[in-house]
């Protein structure tokens, strides 16, 4: 849908609806599983448990974070960024880019029309619009730590509130959700105690708790940098499955309108691994449902 940018929006969100409840998805195969069940308080942390799940056992090698140390000898050889240089990248845009695209940067001004709605990590070393080359207006982007969609009966959050307006005003044709390796968020998810730690951080990749539960059941064998690896690919399906529960993304993914994408960057070897929610392609009975993933492509 083309927006005009100074158009006041108006946005409500729908009635809650129930949300999906218990999603599986076996480790053999590519199906989502969704079981229903009664809510008791004994029940809860099954569900929790067993709520979402996508398998990726292969391709799991995983190496160590860049150390602080290093990083920062990294930022010393090069000087470090500082304005001067932000002020010429600037310039250069405008002489390289803005002028001479001039027309189309001033329709931008007025509209904006863009088919992505893209959900990627806060992560300065992984930024869509470098990687996958999104240009202006072709993108609504929200930014997380670990690239996380919440519950939607956790109400209201920057992230779901630029869902909204994506879904709801600009009418997007995709939501994609981009993970990458090495992430921070995750392996904080990882180590992460029970113990009700109140740190902004903790209380945020908590959302992913779901995905590090079925990641410990499914990896034991594993060491945890494997472990964190896997994760990294199961949270991206469970923040899939997260946005099936909003109805007013449900009912357009339904009705065809609207597509549900995974993502994945090994910014280490450079390679980039695609998936597309087949929910189309479900079939259920007493009360399960599987939804499949289609169009997997691995870019290398």
């Amino acid at each position: 849908m083309v927006w005009p940018i100074r158009q006041k929006a108006s946005c409500i969100f729908a009635p809650t609806m129930a949300a999906v409840s218990t999603l599986r998805l076996g480790l053999s195969n590519t199906h989502l599983g969704v079981h229903r069940h009664t809510s008791g308080p004994n029940q809860r942390s099954l569900a929790q448990a067993e709520e979402t799940h996508i398998g990726f056992l292969h391709d799991i090698k995983r190496h160590p974070v860049v150390g602080v140390e290093a990083l920062s000898d990294v930022s010393k050889a090069k000087n470090g960024l500082n304005f001067g240089e932000l002020k010429d990248r600037f310039l250069s845009f405008k002489k390289q880019k803005f002028l001479k695209e001039s027309e189309h940067f001033q329709n931008l001004a007025q509209v904006q029309d863009p088919k992505f709605m893209v959900i990627a990590c806060a992560d300065s070393r992984v930024c869509p619009s470098n990687i996958l080359g999104f240009q202006p207006g072709e993108a609504l982007m929200i930014r997380n730590v670990a690239n996380l969609v919440p519950p939607f009966e956790n109400g209201a959050s920057e992230t779901n509130a630029a869902l909204e307006f994506a879904v709801n005003t600009l009418e997007v044709e995709n939501i994609f959700v981009i993970g990458h390796s090495s992430c921070a968020g995750i392996e904080t998810l990882m180590t992460m105690q029970d113990d009700g730690d109140s740190s902004f951080t903790h209380r945020w990749v908590v959302n992913a708790k779901v995905a590090k539960l079925r990641t410990k059941a499914a990896t034991l064998h594993l060491s945890f940098d494997q472990q964190c690896r896997y994760c990294e690919k199961e949270s991206i399906n469970h923040s899939l499955l997260n946005l099936l529960a909003y109805p007013w993304i449900a009912d357009k993914v339904r009705k065809k309108l609207l597509s549900i994408h995974g993502g994945y960057y090994d910014f280490l070897n450079c390679a980039f691994d695609k998936w597309t929610l087949d929910v189309n392609d479900s079939n259920s009975s007493l009360g399960e449902k599987h939804y499949s993933v289609k169009d997997r492509e691995l870019w290398l």
